[in-house]
């Protein structure tokens, strides 16, 4: 669904004014609705930052300038299709200027954390979403199962799975995986 800038604009200044409901973590705009989205289970969290170290630990030999952060926001400016991705890696100066998400060319890898209520709109929504905005190299995590994804351009049409323990590469960064939890 493609969603006319200035109607993207409008939602994200009707979210931004919308008082904050008790037990979400943020309101968010989806598919060009206002949603309010729940707060990460305890085990998504830990999974955020461990990777989000790994990839911090090695992005002053592979991409300096650049760092890895969570809570962002990401935006292709084409399809408006806002999206806020767990960790992704961009530069540095990049929230620096006054657009209100980042946009595609701008990110290096996206890492998604499959939340337990709503696995398919990570598996699929969001991969295709990224697809279609251009972003390299997501990663997808699915604590659930304890295995992982790897998905690699053009198009995705190479893909990396992978089990808890594994080691993988992402682009030019190693990831060990032995590090992240399941939720049972």
């Amino acid at each position: 669904m493609s969603i006319d800038p200035a109607v993207l604009a409008r939602l994200r200044e009707i979210a931004d004014r919308l008082p904050q409901v008790p037990g979400t973590a943020k309101d968010g705009i989806a598919e060009g609705e206002i949603v309010m989205v729940m707060p990460a289970a305890r085990r998504h969290e830990p999974a955020v930052l461990r990777i989000a170290q790994q990839l911090d630990a090695q992005l002053p030999h592979t991409h300096p300038g650049h760092l890895t952060h969570g809570g962002a926001g990401l935006e292709d400016a084409g399809p408006g299709r806002p999206r806020n991705p767990d960790p992704m890696v961009f530069p540095e100066a990049a929230p620096d200027d006054e657009a209100p998400a980042l946009l595609p060319h701008e990110v290096l890898p996206v890492v998604e954390i499959v939340s337990r209520p709503a696995p398919e709109n990570d598996h699929r929504t969001k991969v295709h979403g990224y697809a279609t905005a251009g972003i390299p190299l997501p990663l997808l995590i699915d604590p659930r199962k304890g295995t992982g994804i790897v998905h690699d351009e053009p198009g995705y049409t190479s893909r990396t799975e992978f089990a808890f323990g594994d080691t993988v590469t992402v682009g030019p960064w190693t990831l060990h995986t032995g590090v992240l939890r399941t939720h049972a």
